[in-house]
């Protein structure tokens, strides 16, 4: 097999999983906002609007995870990119999806910090014996 026929065999294969990614990258978006509507009407109509920190890091998970999927179709683009002007696009693009989930990232870490504050204390039951 000649190195023609195995590109003429990997690109499309290439292009349908980078396809897929995206797919999969925009599902989770849809979930999560889907996921967090449900649960800020859900608290609304319970009356519960003093924090929506619990809806907030739910969502901004599925951002992340998001995120995570777009880069790999990046990275597959990359591999296929015909030119040196696409690859640079691509490039950036990358360097963008990559610092937005870090600092998602970052942020997810003080949200999980400020619900252990927010949340009630745990009492422990002591049994005499």
């Amino acid at each position: 097999m000649n190195v023609k026929a195995a590109v003429d065999i990997i690109l499309p294969l290439v292009q349908w999983l980078r396809l897929a990614l995206e797919g999969v990258g925009a599902l989770s978006i849809g979930v999560g906002f889907v996921y967090a509507l449900v649960n800020l009407s859900l608290l609304h109509w319970r009356g519960q609007t003093a924090s929506f920190l619990r809806v907030l890091l739910t969502f901004s998970r599925y951002l992340s995870l998001a995120l995570e999927f777009q880069l790999a179709s990046d990275i597959l683009s990359t591999s296929v990119a015909p030119s040196w002007d696409e690859i640079g696009k691509l490039s950036a693009t990358a360097v963008i999806r990559t610092a937005l989930n870090y600092f998602l990232s970052r942020e997810i870490s003080e949200y999980e910090e400020k619900q252990k504050q927010e949340a009630p204390p745990e009492r422990s039951i002591d049994r005499e014996e």
